[in-house]
């Protein structure tokens, strides 16, 4: 099959080639004092260095009735391939939390870091701060490949290791290669020439839109690695890592009465050796940038192109470009997608401590100071951090003389154990959604941990609390909590106000389809209890939520997915 998208260019595609590379006017943006916020451009543009430009949406109204603009601040997103920091990275955050950001440190559902609250002035002295612990923000938004994750799970897995090495060496190879961000945020020398610079391997257009990539380690999924536009699933054979899985045109996002727009799950497409992995990382991404639709966003995803063009013009596009062949898809078991919490020990002798982080934000509030705990244990911790891509902490490689020191900070500060709550907690994810969000119609991040309570109470009554069940919440349908891949999806309409999604699998194969628009929480409650009491009552030896109401016809074969 042909592409035959020829339309008008978006004005996005303007904006990057006139861009002279990331630059734009930035630097004058930056140097404006009049206003808190940046020239309309330059805030598409920023996305490609990491940040975000947004305003408390709270104060809104009072800022109006007071003449004043609103209350611009900026989000800083932080790229850590594979989700592995060190304990002095994991200090230097927790700083720079405190001294520029609102003292919350945010793990992201694509295992970065992200800070909230940054004002303009503060801006490129949190970003060259980040660079100088040897992390950095750029790609981590905008249209390239973002942060590279890759399943945070050492104590089930001696690849663990190996793993995150592809992951950190595929973010390297897909990173751009403008100097603008040494330019702008870290007083690098101006490239002379300007447009005489070059992108091998972008381009001065980029992508059409964002790319996402994961590898995933079975059995466990916890990056929900067929949401991405690029995933990879590690194949282990006789306890070596000979390869992986390539999966395309995944993507959760979607528009609310557009069925032309949809969330999908990637396609298992086959298999190819180790040795070939940032290769097929290149084409895959190569494909992408020739072939994606630049004329509406909306559409410019991956999967839009996959489903467009099919999966045979894919892997001849494949051979074409890179003379890849990729070989039939070997077997392999996904058996959940959630962390594991508490104490495990690996093969080679290690503790690791899988810490719960409600919202994936790690705050001091209400008398409950983990942010404090992990400081504390970061202090004195000779292995490493991973933040997960279900926004929880692991304490990995923890020494058997470290141990109980890290556990009376625990027990200390009262740190909950994940093992503690109930399972649909444990499983659960929420975007930061508002007040921060200009895209939300609804509260998730501020509101799931109270709705939760409501639900446990049903829960209880039925006997399901330690019964594995994933809930995910968002503020709108765009995708960055993968609500359509829980058990429970709640996606906000408008302030107070969800559509119910209900029967994804809980190893994040199969999407959830629309089940009850348009409902408050007394409704979404009064709905979901009696299903709960059925599933209490007549579930199989095993069965999981998802595939129980999908046995029991609760989903019309119709419904739609994800819209």
């Amino acid at each position: 099959m042909e592409d035959k998208i020829k339309l008008q260019p978006s004005a996005n595609e303007a904006a990057k080639a006139n861009s002279n590379y990331l630059r734009g006017t930035i630097i004058e943006s930056l140097n404006d004092p009049l206003t808190g916020a940046l020239r309309e451009e330059d805030q598409f543009l920023i996305k490609f260095h990491g940040t975000y430009q947004q305003y408390d949406r709270d104060l809104e109204d009072e800022r109006k009735r007071q003449k004043l603009e609103p209350l611009y601040s900026f989000l800083i997103r932080v790229r850590v391939p594979g989700g592995v920091t060190t304990p002095q990275q994991w200090l230097d955050m927790d700083k720079l939390a405190d001294t520029y950001a609102d003292q919350e440190i945010k793990i992201t559902t694509r295992q970065a870091f992200q800070l909230h609250g940054v004002l303009k002035r503060n801006l490129k002295t949190t970003i060259k701060k980040i660079n100088d612990t040897l992390l950095d923000t750029i790609a981590a938004c905008g249209d390239v490949n973002r942060n590279v994750m890759c399943s945070a799970n050492p104590f089930e897995s001696p690849i663990h290791a190996e793993v995150v090495e592809d992951a950190k060496r595929i973010s390297t190879h897909l990173t751009p290669q403008t100097n603008a961000y040494h330019e702008i945020w870290l007083d690098g020398k101006l490239v002379e020439g300007g447009e005489k610079e070059e992108e091998p391997l972008y381009g001065k257009h980029y992508l059409p839109r964002k790319f996402k990539t994961a590898i995933a380690v079975p059995p466990r999924n916890d990056t929900d690695v067929l949401s991405n536009d690029l995933g990879f699933i590690a194949i282990v054979e006789n306890g070596k890592l000979t390869g992986y899985n390539l999966t395309v045109g995944g993507g959760m996002a979607f528009t609310f009465g557009n069925s032309a727009t949809f969330a999908r799950v990637a396609d298992v497409v086959g298999f190819f050796p180790k040795e070939q992995l940032v290769e097929v990382a290149e084409a895959v991404l190569i494909f992408q940038r020739d072939h994606g639709n630049r004329s509406e966003r909306k559409y410019a995803r991956m999967k839009y192109t996959i489903d467009r063009l099919g999966l045979d013009f894919f892997k001849q596009e494949l051979k074409k470009t890179k003379g890849i062949e990729l070989q039939p898809a070997k077997e392999y078991t996904f058996e959940t997608l959630g962390d594991k919490y508490g104490w495990t020990k690996s093969e080679d002798g290690l503790w690791h401590y899988g810490l719960f982080v409600e919202g994936g934000k790690l705050t001091d509030k209400k008398g409950y100071l983990a942010k404090t705990a992990v400081r504390e244990i970061a202090k004195i911790h000779t292995g490493t951090f991973i933040l997960t891509g279900n926004q929880n902490l692991v304490i990995a490689q923890i020494s058997d003389s470290t141990k109980p020191a890290i556990e009376a900070i625990l027990k200390q500060y009262s740190v909950i154990d994940g093992n503690s709550i109930s399972q649909l907690r444990q499983n659960s994810i929420a975007c930061a959604a508002l007040p921060l969000c200009g895209l939300a119609f609804a509260e998730a991040e501020r509101y799931l941990p109270s709705f939760i309570d409501k639900i446990e109470d049903i829960l209880k009554e039925y006997n399901l609390l330690d019964t594995p069940i994933s809930i995910r919440m968002t503020g709108c349908p765009n995708g960055c909590g993968r609500a359509p891949l829980a058990e429970i999806g709640l996606i906000g309409k408008a302030p107070g106000v969800y559509n119910l999604y209900l029967g994804a699998s809980f190893t994040g194969n199969r999407l959830n389809k629309l089940y009850k628009e348009t409902l408050n929480e007394e409704l979404i409650l009064s709905t979901l209890k009696p299903i709960l009491k059925d599933y209490a009552n007549n579930r199989q030896l095993n069965e999981h939520f998802g595939d129980f109401v999908l046995r029991n016809n609760y989903l019309n074969p119709s419904a739609a997915e994800g819209i």
